[in-house]
């Protein structure tokens, strides 16, 4: 009887092994067939006006010089500083880079005072990125711009006398265009202690968040020509 017992459990042992050692062989059963991977490599047109815009973020966002958001979602959290460029999804569709690119804070323009003490001017880029236009989002849909102050305060679009002042250059509204880019602009009325140390925010078409961080004094390529631009 014992020499039967024994048969029988050195037979268990044995089947149980022999199983714990398939793991591999099934790991090596698993891997990926070659039309996965020519599926994944494949080349997308980053240009297509068809292009969905899951595919464009996936495969296209970032190819150009984009940078990131600060909506708190994993790689959009950074805040960016005067120059960078965030490409983002555009009012009803279509992919728009932004690029903050000068500063001037005045205390005067376009023969409009400000309420607060100070008006902060910001110029940006804004380009096509796919072949369908592409607009900044409005206020309307809780979109566009906004100024954050250093305690926190969040500062409108239309703060004081901001609405009032506008320059030639720098004023474009229409939808940009595939393949063209436009200069606009944006204005807050702010007290001298809310310009210290700022942070522009856009809020684009799908809700995402991008932030810049302003420096304290006047900045960017075209001060003297955006200063000129307000005397008008």
């Amino acid at each position: 009887m014992r020499v039967r017992t024994t048969a029988a459990t050195a037979a268990l042992l044995l089947a149980v092994l022999t199983a714990c050692g398939g793991g591999d062989d099934d790991k090596a059963d698993s891997k990926p067939p070659a039309a996965s991977k020519a599926a994944a490599s494949k080349k997308v047109d980053c240009t297509d006006e068809y292009l969905s815009q899951k595919e464009w973020m996936d495969h296209c966002a970032g190819k150009e010089g984009g940078g990131t958001g600060g909506d708190g979602t994993e790689g959009q959290a950074k805040t960016m500083k005067l120059g960078e460029p965030a490409e983002t999804i555009g009012d009803e569709g279509g992919v728009l880079q932004i690029t903050p690119d000068t500063i001037v804070y005045v205390k005067k323009g376009s023969g409009e005072v400000p309420e607060n003490g100070v008006f902060a001017v910001i110029t940006m880029k804004d380009k096509a990125m796919t072949g369908a236009p592409a607009d900044e989002a409005p206020p309307i849909s809780n979109g566009g711009w906004s100024w954050i102050a250093p305690d926190g305060e969040a500062i409108g679009f239309d703060s004081g006398n901001s609405t009032n002042v506008s320059m030639d250059k720098y004023s474009n509204a229409d939808p940009v265009q595939p393949g063209t880019w436009q200069w606009r602009s944006q204005v807050f009325d702010l007290t001298e202690e809310q310009a210290k140390g700022g942070t522009l925010i856009y809020t684009d078409g799908e809700g995402t968040a991008y932030r810049w961080k302003m420096p304290l004094k006047d900045a960017g390529p075209h001060v003297a020509e955006v200063k000129k631009q307000l005397e008008y």
